[in-house]
């Protein structure tokens, strides 16, 4: 007798039926993402793990606390700078670009 098969993935375990994925863009390119996913989770699930930098040091930041608590996953979305990845829906056309220090070159001295 054949035990049945252990759902792998959170969708599989809530039998969840996303409707067709879209795409959004991260730095010029495509990324796929699903109805109701956040920016983050759609950047994670792509392989991109780090889309900020730190204003000291440059080093790569991404998600981190996942409910907006950290301000770890800021990213410049449609244009708009400090934009928390982990609340924002990666809604179809979103452009998503790499925040680099505190997103806001145009107060540079």
């Amino acid at each position: 007798m054949r035990r049945p098969r252990t759902p792998v993935t959170p969708a599989e375990l809530v039998r969840a039926e996303p409707g067709p994925a879209h795409t959004i863009e991260f730095d010029g390119r495509p990324v796929p993402a699903l109805p109701g996913q956040t920016i983050a989770a759609a950047l994670w699930a792509d392989g991109v793990l780090a889309w900020r930098t730190t204003r000291v040091g440059g080093k790569p930041r991404g998600a981190f606390c996942g409910i907006g608590a950290c301000f770890d996953c800021l990213a410049t979305v449609d244009g708009r700078p400090n934009q928390r990845t982990c609340l924002l829906p990666a809604e179809p056309g979103t452009t998503v670009t790499t925040q680099e220090g505190h997103g806001r070159a145009d107060l540079e001295v």
